[in-house]
């Protein structure tokens, strides 16, 4: 018998990102196409002696059933943390434990999009989320970013389109500091404009925040959650690159309003999270050095994100765009406008180099994108400076039998 598939899954498309992450793999392929953070920055002897003294101490605690809003002293320790590192008012709102940041925008789009609804994204933006969007049967509208971050005045001119027209939209989708795929951190003005607009057009916010502990460069830029005067900005952490992405823990923060349907669509989905690795991130945050930690994964990241831009500026045809990042994993790059960058991406492949083309990151998947992401925090510095060197030769030829007329 072969099974009719449902109308909201018959039409998404498995992630291009994992699908190319299969060809890393490869020994012989340089992979700077995944978005795996550094190895070495797992605290494992730590999550080891955690692990080890409450498995033979206090087992039942950690291997029974949890709590649908996560183990209780990892939230009263988020709060803190957050409250007193980005300001956020825990008397308006609540936080609760989920599995990983992808799920914190799974429940955020089954508690506020119905069928048919809009969604406005960045674009390009993290496609893990897009196509959680999409199989709520929200329609995607992208908002270009620019290199300072999103277009405001394209996403006041799209709301306004829209509004008029009738469409309902539900929230704004946004990764503020160092995006994904872009690298790119969205300054504080834009912020502040983002918000007032969300306002004035009354939609909600989701703003999802991996890699805000990883900054390695510049000066810190508030959160928008920090600016919520009225409930309307959901905020997305994660432990994912700051302790091990096999523990699928990150956590949403929320207004209070919206606790129960929030509730709700968390028991219908995994009842809770991992007790285990909550209780571990819990203990290193409260009886390690958990600032030293993260300085040690920024330093890291800062090492390996400056040799692959400085290969870039060396090796790149000047003609290639790229952005700055100040932090998180990634850097994205920039054919010549009009060029499509998919066909490069095929081409750098087949030379042993893996990326990702950033039409993977598109709202309209069909779209056509000149530009293509560079993951630094995984290769080690030999293949940095391999595959920069692969990729540079490749500009410099591509650009000259595909220059457009």
């Amino acid at each position: 018998m072969a099974p009719e598939i449902s109308n909201k899954m018959a039409s998404l498309h498995g992630s291009m990102i994992r699908e190319l992450f299969k060809l890393g793999a490869d020994p012989n392929m340089i992979s700077f196409g995944g978005g795996n953070p550094s190895a070495e920055t797992f605290p494992v002897k730590e999550i080891e002696e955690i692990a080890a003294e409450v498995l033979t101490n206090d087992p039942i605690s950690v291997l029974q059933y949890g709590l649908t809003e996560g183990y209780t002293p990892l939230r009263d320790t988020l709060k803190c943390y957050l409250a007193e590192k980005e300001g956020f008012d825990f008397e308006k709102n609540e936080l609760f434990i989920v599995s990983g940041g992808q799920q914190g925008a799974d429940l955020t789009t089954k508690v506020l999009v119905n069928e048919g609804d809009v969604v406005l994204t960045e674009e390009p933006a993290f496609v893990g989320c897009l196509n959680t969007f999409r199989s709520y049967g929200a329609k995607l509208v992208g908002i270009p970013m620019q290199m300072d971050g999103m277009d405001t005045e394209a996403l006041e001119s799209t709301l306004a389109r829209l509004t008029a027209s009738g469409e309902k939209v539900r929230f704004l989708y946004t990764i503020p500091s160092f995006q994904n795929p872009t690298g790119i951190t969205t300054v504080l003005a834009k912020r502040k404009e983002v918000y007032r607009i969300c306002q004035k057009y009354d939609i909600m916010i989701l703003e999802d925040n991996p890699y805000g502990e990883l900054r390695f460069a510049g000066s810190n830029v508030p959160t928008i959650k920090s600016m919520d005067t009225d409930g309307r900005v959901l905020y997305c952490g994660s432990f994912s690159k700051t302790m091990a992405p096999a523990f699928r823990i990150g956590f949403l923060v929320f207004d209070k309003s919206l606790i129960n349907p929030i509730t709700v669509a968390k028991q219908c989905t995994d009842v809770h999270s991992n007790v285990l690795f909550q209780y571990i991130c819990n203990e290193y945050m409260t009886k390690y050095d958990w600032n030293a930690h993260l300085e040690t994964s920024r330093n890291v990241y800062h090492h390996k994100a400056s040799l692959m831009l400085e290969q870039m500026k060396l090796k790149f045809h000047p003609d290639v765009k790229f952005s700055t990042p100040e932090g998180g994993l990634f850097v994205m790059a920039f054919l010549p406008e009009g060029m499509d960058a998919y066909p490069f991406v095929r081409e750098a492949i087949n030379k042993g180099v893996l990326l990702v083309p950033g039409s993977a990151f598109l709202a309209d998947p069909a779209g056509v994108s000149n530009g293509f992401r560079l993951n630094y925090s995984s290769p080690s510095d030999e293949k940095i400076v391999k595959g920069i060197d692969i990729l540079g030769k490749l500009t410099y030829a591509w650009i000259q039998n595909h220059s457009v007329q």
